[in-house]
């Protein structure tokens, strides 16, 4: 398992493997819980094994600004507050039960120090920043929309529509009439 997701990483001999699986631990996370609160630091990059998991701020008690989706098979962050070590300016919950792979950031550099084949790691930080920059507004909805449907299609399957539209910054009617335009074949 280590091996794998290691390796999509980048190119690593089987003694860095072993030390990567002696850093790294797998936990179970419930539905809701907290991998990180509003105002604490971030210091690990999370893979999840199965499940999802939710970024987002508040904006009020009942409605979120959803900042990134996670599903199984992806690294995750919360990338600006483990680069800047400032504290984090949204939360990073389960939204269903949730089994994922950490490693600290203070293990990844203990790592590092060992081998310099960890720096490939960043490639983890380069996915996150590519996140930051896919909706700088200008994709259209419809855009947005067949992006996630083309790379990354379990979203839908593991998130309700509203947080998806969310997600994508558009209302959840917009969110509906792109859903229909494509369905009808309006869209291609």
């Amino acid at each position: 398992m280590y091996s794998d997701i290691l390796r999509a990483t980048g190119n690593y001999l089987d003694h860095e493997v072993l030390l990567f699986e002696k850093q790294a631990q797998v936990r179970q996370v419930g539905k809701h819980e907290f991998l990180l609160r509003k105002g604490e630091v971030a210091r690990s990059l999370y893979y999840l094994l199965d499940g999802a998991v939710q970024q987002y701020d508040m904006v009020s008690e009942s409605e979120h600004n959803v900042i990134n989706l996670h599903v199984a098979g992806e690294w995750f962050l919360n990338y600006e507050s483990l680069i800047t070590q400032r504290p984090s300016t949204v939360f990073m919950e389960a939204f269903a039960d949730s089994r994922i792979m950490e490693i600290s950031l203070e293990a990844v550099h203990h790592l590092t120090g060992g081998s310099t084949a960890f720096l490939q790691l960043n490639r983890v930080l380069e996915g996150a920043f590519k996140r930051m920059q896919f909706f700088d507004q200008s994709m259209t909805p419809t855009e947005k929309y067949l992006s996630v449907l083309s790379h990354s299609p379990q979203l839908i399957h593991a998130f309700p529509l509203k947080i998806i539209a969310s997600y994508l910054k558009v209302t959840p009617e917009t969110l509906s009439r792109v859903r229909n335009a494509i369905a009808n074949g309006a869209v291609s």
